[in-house]
């Protein structure tokens, strides 16, 4: 059913989602932002949060927005019964009168249908030719931000977007849904004044104007604080609970670990954080190794040579700058 309907859809979405979609994900996604900032007139970009997206999606709008697409009455009696069955949690079973129900195969793609409507249909449609500038969306499943040329578009967008969203049962998160400038104009314009450009966080990346090499305007990405302290607090806990484990055992679920964070985390720019990151590892590691015994820790020089001998993976760059750096 999910094939079906992903066929019928992919007919409809926009360019701008790469959420839940066949052949695009999280890192084309932060390509594209890249791109859109470096290569059309940007000067401001809107960060959008919504509030509880999944579980606020309001069932019979979401219904009336496939009902314009899917006319089969089985098909649609089944999706009905998908967004309307609960879930179990603790022995309870709890049934809510809106969202989706998070972790069924067709949840991502119902969700991304709402948004569609919600969101880029409108902005596209409606919006975009009402403004005075350019304007760009990227968005991957309810994390988006818009990018605008000139600020007076943006105010008129974020003033109307939490009606819009309210429309449709949504909250827009007001502290977390923030205008800022941003671009080459912004990086110049704070440089006269003496002071650092705005950031702005999308998919886990912290972005920042900077120059390259050749000394023109490009974007760089660092990973977000929130995640890093939060990877390294999932690891901490991993090697308290495990501390006893055969080392040998402990560095394949570490590297394990390791290749995951940098696979994610391995696009260009964002070394140092990854490097940083690989040292705390490091750190965390040999604190729990030294707990092992009581009253005896662990010596820097015993602990290289667990090291040598069991090496936890160093960090790589594991994405090219295809899209995201060819601009530069």
């Amino acid at each position: 059913m999910v094939e079906i309907l992903n066929a019928i859809y992919e007919q409809d979405f926009l360019d701008c989602s790469y959420g839940f979609r066949p052949g695009r994900g999280q890192h084309q996604a932060l390509d594209e932002v890249g791109r859109v900032i470096c290569t059309r007139p940007t000067g401001w970009v809107l960060e959008i949060d919504v509030t509880a997206y999944f579980d606020s999606i309001v069932r019979e709008q979401l219904m009336e927005m496939i009902e314009k697409r899917v006319r089969d009455r089985s098909v649609l009696r089944l999706i009905r019964k998908w967004i309307q069955v609960g879930v179990i949690e603790e022995g309870r079973l709890l049934v809510s009168e809106t969202g989706t129900g998070q972790g069924q195969t067709i949840s991502p793609l119902l969700a991304n249908i709402y948004l569609h409507y919600v969101l880029d249909a409108w902005f596209e449609n409606e919006v975009k030719p009402r403004l005075r500038g350019a304007a760009h969306e990227i968005r991957f499943a309810d994390d988006a931000v818009l990018c605008f040329q000139y600020k007076e578009d943006a105010e008129r967008v974020m003033e109307v977007l939490p009606k819009r969203f309210a429309k449709y049962g949504l909250t827009i998160h007001p502290e977390k849904t923030r205008l800022l400038e941003f671009g080459r104009y912004a990086e110049e314009k704070a440089k006269r004044a003496g002071k650092k450009p705005a950031t702005f966080d999308f998919l886990g990346f912290t972005h920042v104007c900077a120059r390259s090499r050749r000394g023109k305007f490009t974007v760089h990405v660092k990973t977000m604080k929130k995640r890093f302290r939060r990877g390294l607090q999932a690891i901490a806990e991993w090697c308290r609970e495990n501390r006893h484990m055969p080392v040998e055992e402990q560095q394949k679920t570490l590297n394990a670990k390791l290749r995951g964070h940098y696979q994610y985390y391995g696009r260009p720019t964002n070394y140092r954080s990854m490097w940083r990151f690989s040292r705390e590892v490091r750190h965390i590691w040999r604190k729990w190794l030294s707990r092992r015994t009581r009253g005896k820790g662990m010596t820097w020089e015993k602990y290289a040579a667990i090291l040598r001998k069991h090496p936890l993976l160093l960090p790589r760059i594991l994405h090219s700058w295809h899209g995201a750096g060819s601009y530069a």
